[in-house]
């Protein structure tokens, strides 16, 4: 027997695969999640073989990893999305995530992919993982992290360096370093890499209000795409790969 956790936001979502879940005999939903707090609860206390997160704008990704490390579970993750960029699907498969599955896909595709995942294997599309020989992995430093983060977010240099308390001409010798480093051609090319890259935390530097630094999130290599004209081509189709761990 397979015990699942459900993490979403969205009522109805849950409601359905709660029913999905009971027409297979094999599957035993043990916790349905809805916020942070429950799902920290929820790990400690249910023992989970396998998590499914419905992962959105709202979802705590770093947090989940967080909280992996602090409740020894050994949960087999899988991420419900609508899409996500190939930068985020390497992070999140660096940071130890078995499966990613698409919201576009019907009932049986769903079980087949925990199946597999419980079975100790991993579930990507064949488009996620060939994407991933076009990308480029950049080793950002803690401030050029914190630089990147805030650009995403919109902030104009006096903004930043308010944020990190640092000199205004500071914050341009810095990005400058980050233009060259990145490959970025202006501002707007380098926030919308930051968003690729920060959309859940995965190499964000710190998070909170416009007026200061938060705590320390999971920091990974940030991720740059080679030349889309060398970038091979796939369909969509499921791959499944054998687990090394």
């Amino acid at each position: 027997m397979t015990r699942i956790l459900l993490y979403s936001t969205v009522p109805v979502v849950t409601k359905g695969f709660a029913v999905l879940l009971s027409a297979v005999p094999e599957f035993e939903l043990v916790a349905v999640c809805s916020n942070e707090q429950q799902l920290s609860k929820g790990i400690a206390a249910a023992s989970p073989d396998l998590a499914l997160i419905d992962l959105d704008d709202e979802t705590p990704l770093d947090r989940l990893f967080e909280l992996r490390r602090e409740i020894a579970v050994p949960v087999r993750i899988v991420l419900w999305v609508q899409s996500i960029s190939p930068e985020l699907a390497y992070q999140t498969m660096r940071l130890g995530v078995r499966g990613i599955l698409r919201k576009s896909l019907g009932g049986d595709v769903i079980v087949k992919c925990l199946q597999k995942v419980s079975a100790g294997e991993c579930w990507f599309e064949e488009a996620l993982t060939a994407s991933f020989a076009s990308i480029r992995a950049v080793q950002l430093t803690h401030r050029e992290s914190q630089l990147l983060d805030l650009i995403s977010r919109g902030f104009k240099n006096k903004e930043i360096a308010s944020a990190l308390l640092i000199a205004e001409p500071t914050v341009k010798v810095y990005l400058s370093r980050l233009f060259r480093k990145v490959g970025a051609k202006d501002r707007l090319e380098l926030a919308l890499y930051g968003l690729r890259n920060v959309i859940t935390g995965q190499v964000s530097a710190w998070s909170g209000t416009r007026s200061a630094p938060g705590a320390q999130a999971v920091r990974l290599p940030a991720l740059v795409p080679e030349d889309s004209d060398r970038r091979p081509r796939a369909r969509p189709q499921p791959l499944v790969m054998r687990s090394i761990a």
